[in-house]
């Protein structure tokens, strides 16, 4: 994955992205898996990024999240997904993405309803 991400012009995301970052590095402090000091270090490497265009930040709005409720609501009954991950989904249909990247099975399993494939390895 890291290599595909290397080859890339620009990356783009729901700027959900942002405070689910903090919570990851948070999640990894609480474990122990990452010193704060460590933690820090991503945190601002990632901001960093942000700041210099590297990663697109698509803002959330009211009519973002109605198309969210609706294609949750349309969902098959098979379909688990979170609220954050249906947020990403629309955010790269309602862009105009036909792809997407995650290592997330609820993601991948979900894309193909909201018309993306899921190019993840």
């Amino acid at each position: 994955m890291r290599a595909v991400v290397r080859e890339q012009p620009g990356l783009s995301s729901s700027a959900l992205c942002v405070p689910e970052f903090a919570c990851v590095l948070q999640r990894h402090v609480r474990e122990r898996s990452l010193t704060r000091s460590q933690a820090g270090r991503l945190h601002r490497l990632f901001r960093a990024d942000v700041d210099a265009g590297i990663w697109s930040l698509i803002e959330m709005s009211r009519p973002l999240l109605e198309e969210v409720e609706r294609r949750v609501l349309a969902l098959p009954l098979a379909a688990p997904l979170r609220a954050a991950d249906a947020i990403h989904l629309t955010t790269a249909a309602e862009a105009g993405f036909g792809e997407i990247w995650t290592s997330d099975r609820h993601i991948f399993g979900a894309a193909p309803a909201f018309g993306l494939l899921d190019t993840s390895a």
